[in-house]
């Protein structure tokens, strides 16, 4: 419990049976998601005196569905959920009555709502059966040799930048029918276009949806819910987006298959930097991808280093290949499929990448088309690199020399891990302030429990 007003509120829960078993992990977790959602959405917040006087908060998800703490339910039935209130006070004085009835009124109200109705019952089914579908489509997958599904009569494109409720009137979805795949689930068949393993990209004009179809496969390694439009787009759970970062750290990172040897001799394995150029980022972004475990990683041209995609015949025939330490990606990228490594990449301007192409589907008004075949009739030659790619060595992060402090999280943009600023700027897949924060937290167990300076960072994760 808070010490007075302007504390940090106090923590609060409150326990209910409410007669719902789910034994299945699936039909669990989303029923607590569902009830996240009621009870957020029924808890008013009143200011009641002064400081954070009268404040109830809960944890107010968006249209993803994750595991979170702030409900649970057990095996038994039995529901927690885990909340904060901020007492009414005036000064250093918590008012009393206004507390008593802020608990045994507001909280109650907020609680009454877990009860469910007839109607809020088959709200809850068709929630749980939504996000069980999402996962048996995500787990046909691999057996369908995809990484990725994006069902017909999906919903991409949001309503803004700032949002992620879809837009009214939007195009749906239709798969062409040389991807189409059907896949099948407890509630019928699922028919959509399946992105397969290997090279895939995404073309056309400006505006006409590429980067809202990669967006959304961005999301698709999480459910969404009943209504979002992408409820039925799903991808390999290992994807990973990356882009260019002018400006981020590297430490110990061994670039060599994308940079060789720098002028003036340095080597890149490992390579480190407390400023990395927009190509040294990205490279450093792809060995971490691959080195983390990987399995489908998404690229925009709009966000990514030129000179690290591609180098085309003129820069070719111009500078002589000792003198461009950059192997760029568009002669690596086949290799990276042979190891079982996906990339699905959007090009509006780098024609070169679609000789490596093992599909290519175009965008028009918001509508895909397989343009393999043509694609195929212009690309030329595919582009090799000098050498064959070896593995990066495996980094073993260092132990810190003294422990975190204080993890804190106010948005998307960074986290507070100790006495430093984590910058999340470019990471696009982090989803909210709690979601940043449970990854500072990860990152202070690694450092805490696990980092020794012995393991490699594949065996830490």
């Amino acid at each position: 419990m808070q010490g007075d007003p302007f504390a940090a509120p106090s923590r609060l829960s409150i326990r209910l049976d409410l007669g719902l078993i789910e034994r299945v992990a699936d039909r669990r977790g989303a029923t607590e998601d569902f009830l996240l959602r009621r009870f957020a959405a029924a808890l008013r917040s009143e200011r009641r005196g002064s400081g954070g006087s009268g404040q109830l908060r809960i944890h107010r998800p968006g249209p993803e569905v994750l595991e979170r703490s702030a409900v649970r339910l057990s095996p038994g039935g039995i529901v927690q959920v885990r909340f904060t209130a901020g007492l009414p006070a005036r000064g250093r004085r918590v008012l009393g009555r206004q507390a008593w009835a802020l608990l045994t009124g507001d909280v109650v109200d907020a609680a009454r709502a877990l009860h469910l109705d007839p109607a809020g019952r088959a709200s809850l089914e068709r929630h749980v059966a939504s996000v069980c579908r999402q996962r048996a489509l995500r787990r046909q997958l691999r057996d369908h040799d995809l990484v990725a599904f994006i069902a017909d009569g999906s919903v991409l494109p949001r309503a803004s930048g700032v949002t992620q409720a879809p837009l009214p009137g939007a195009v749906p979805f239709v798969s062409p029918p040389s991807l189409a795949v059907t896949l099948s689930t407890d509630q019928g068949p699922v028919t959509g276009m399946g992105v397969p393993r290997g090279v895939t990209l995404i073309v056309g004009g400006g505006f006409h949806g590429k980067s809202t179809v990669l967006s959304a496969l961005a999301r698709g390694h999480l459910d969404h819910v009943p209504g979002d439009g992408r409820e039925a787009v799903v991808s390999d759970p290992e994807v990973v987006k990356i882009r260019a970062e002018d400006g981020r750290r590297v430490a110990q990172v061994d670039i060599s298959p994308f940079l060789g040897e720098l002028p003036g001799g340095r080597s890149t394995a490992p390579f480190s930097t407390d400023d990395a150029s927009g190509s040294t980022s990205q490279a450093a972004a792809l060995v971490e991808a691959v080195e983390s475990g990987a399995r489908l990683i998404l690229l925009d041209e709009d966000t990514s280093a030129t000179n690290l995609l591609v180098r085309d015949a003129r820069m070719r025939a111009l500078i002589p290949p000792e003198d461009e330490p950059i192997t760029p990606l568009v002669a690596r990228v086949r290799e990276l499929a042979e190891r079982g490594i996906s990339t699905v990449m959007v090009v509006g301007g780098v024609g070169d990448w679609l000789a490596v192409a093992d599909v290519v589907v175009a965008m028009a008004g918001w509508v895909p088309r397989d343009a393999t075949e043509e694609a195929r009739a212009v690309a030329g030659e595919v582009p090799v690199a000098p050498r064959p790619m070896v593995e990066a060595a495996a980094r073993v992060p260092l132990p810190l020399a003294q422990r975190v402090g204080r993890i804190r999280a106010r948005d998307t943009r960074a986290v507070r891990f100790g006495d430093d600023d984590i910058d999340l700027v470019a990471v696009e897949q982090v989803l909210d302030a709690s979601h940043a924060w449970s990854l500072g937290q990860a990152l202070r167990f690694l450092y805490e429990d696990l980092i020794d300076g012995h393991r490699t960072l594949p065996q830490l994760l």
